[in-house]
């Protein structure tokens, strides 16, 4: 199979300045997307979607290819992920060149691995989409809400359940996503309908939204490091 990463990086970030491309354990975060893509040896092209001359320009300083700039109307607010896809599968389909399959790779990705998405791959012979999901540390299922000052459970009928007996839910890692092109292309979605998880630890997962969540990653990234 023919395959594209597609690492989105769009520039402007506001709570974190530069965020796509700040340094994070000593090079820019978005170069452990761009490395771990390329180090898996899956895809026939490694590229950066952006609207940003700076985000290209480190891109293209660790091995990444960025034929063109994302459009503006792929870089507004209101723009997808999927939107963003789509725009990158036509302007290769505009110069001859067609994948099988493609796998969007976040910027601030750092715990992103070649042999994990070498891995994850492989989940794609039986499957139209593969996501990086983890597992919830606390039962959602238990969950509070809190009405009028007081607080009452949200499903009241696990009131008396063990955690252990309650079926594990996930949520996305928002680390990568693979799908079988054909497929995305009829449903412009990037879960499917036969999606598989690609199940991470806890440890290996961290949103990057502010400083906080940064400083965070780092430590986790540091410390994960150090272990391995």
């Amino acid at each position: 199979m023919s395959g594209i990463a597609i690492i989105t990086a769009r520039g402007g970030s506001k709570r974190i300045p530069k965020k796509n491309i700040k340094e994070f354990c000593g090079k820019p975060i978005i170069a452990y997307s761009i490395q771990a893509a390329l180090q898996s040896k899956v895809f026939d092209e490694v590229m950066v979607s952006t609207d940003s001359e700076e985000i290209a320009e480190v891109a293209r300083a660790y091995g990444a290819e960025v034929p063109f700039m994302r459009s503006g109307a792929t870089s507004n607010d209101y723009a997808t992920t999927a939107d963003v896809i789509a725009e990158v599968l036509e302007e290769y389909n505009k110069i001859g060149k067609e994948f099988d399959f493609f796998t969007c790779i976040y910027p601030t990705a750092p715990f992103v691995t070649g042999e994990k998405l070498a891995e994850a791959v492989k989940l794609l012979d039986s499957a139209d989409a593969v996501i990086s999901v983890v597992r919830f540390s606390f039962p959602p299922q238990r969950a509070f809400v809190i009405h009028e000052g007081y607080v009452a459970f949200q499903y009241p009928q696990y009131e008396k359940s063990r955690s252990q007996d309650l079926e594990p839910i996930y949520h996305d890692c928002g680390q990568f996503y693979m799908c079988n092109v054909k497929e995305f292309r009829e449903k412009h979605s990037l879960i499917l309908p036969r999606s598989k998880p690609y199940e991470l630890p806890d440890e290996e997962v961290q949103d990057i939204d502010t400083i906080s969540d940064w400083k965070i990653a780092e430590a986790k990234y540091k410390v994960s490091h150090k272990e391995g």
